[in-house]
């Protein structure tokens, strides 16, 4: 379904410059002049997700620069972006970005504090266990630019970076990566990267950090290994998912295990 490329990018234009609107997938699928099945499977097809979801991801991205940018109660919040009920709002938000709506509004400064303190460690090798080939995704990431910083890459239940990874780490520069002891199960390989110019308003709203995923689920199963992945990370494209998981949350739990590990 190459040749519908342009519709699905005049799709994602449409939801992004109409996000305040109700969106129904009717209404999205004529803007393309398809029928609403066809129209699905060509848009999860493209974005690894349905055009719906797609839409409840943007507006929680907006969630996040209003808790971010504005003095709105996080009531008001879930109202503007199209939630009525305050407990479903808060329940979403906090599921997809891993911290609620108030303690998200208060990480800017701990932002700040967590990239300051990875920058004074030394180099770091992720922390690993068990070295089953045959529960073991190991790969390489690398860049389409020069970078300095931090890698923080993960395997999702979801082709987007939202919640909790199932299994997660940072990487202190560009090159390999291993994930061991992976259970049975199909993930979703990403990636995004912080440089150390970076203040922490850059990545709680991460627009402009470098990202990547694999472009096909990875199946990990008892009886075959998982092939090598290679991870190119580049700037934003329109068909990126946003990045709803809240990155110093990452940053944190990465510095609680290192801690953790330096005091056995």
């Amino acid at each position: 379904m190459v040749g519908h490329s342009l519709e699905i990018d005049k799709t994602i234009l449409y939801i992004q410059q109409n996000l305040h609107e109700p969106l129904t997938l009717s209404e999205l699928a004529g803007h393309v002049a398809y029928s609403p099945y066809h129209f699905t499977r060509m848009f999860k097809e493209r974005m690894g997700i349905s055009p719906l979801y797609y839409v409840s991801s943007l507006r929680l991205q907006k969630a996040k620069d209003l808790l971010l940018h504005t003095d709105l109660g996080i009531r008001d919040i879930g109202l503007e972006i199209g939630q009525q009920s305050f407990g479903t709002f808060t329940t979403r938000f906090t599921e997809r970005v891993g911290v609620s709506p108030s303690r998200f509004r208060t990480t800017a400064q701990q932002a700040d504090v967590h990239l300051g303190a990875l920058q004074k460690l030394d180099k770091w090798t992720p922390l690993q266990s068990g070295m089953d080939d045959h529960n073991k995704i190991a790969g390489a990431v690398q860049a389409e630019f020069p970078f300095e910083g931090i890698i923080l890459i993960g395997l999702f239940a979801k082709p987007i970076p939202e919640g909790f990874p199932l299994y997660g780490t940072l990487l202190s520069s560009l090159g390999e990566f291993c994930f061991t002891d992976v259970q049975p199960g199909i993930y979703y390989l990403m990636a995004t990267a912080v440089s150390w110019d970076m203040q922490g308003m850059d990545f709680l709203m991460p627009h402009t950090t470098l990202r990547g995923r694999a472009k096909e689920a990875i199946m990990v199963s008892p009886s075959s290994p998982v092939p090598y992945q290679k991870l190119l990370l580049h700037p934003p494209r329109l068909d990126d998912p946003p990045i709803l998981i809240s990155l110093p949350l990452l940053m944190q739990n990465f510095l609680n295990r290192i801690h953790q590990h330096s005091n056995r």
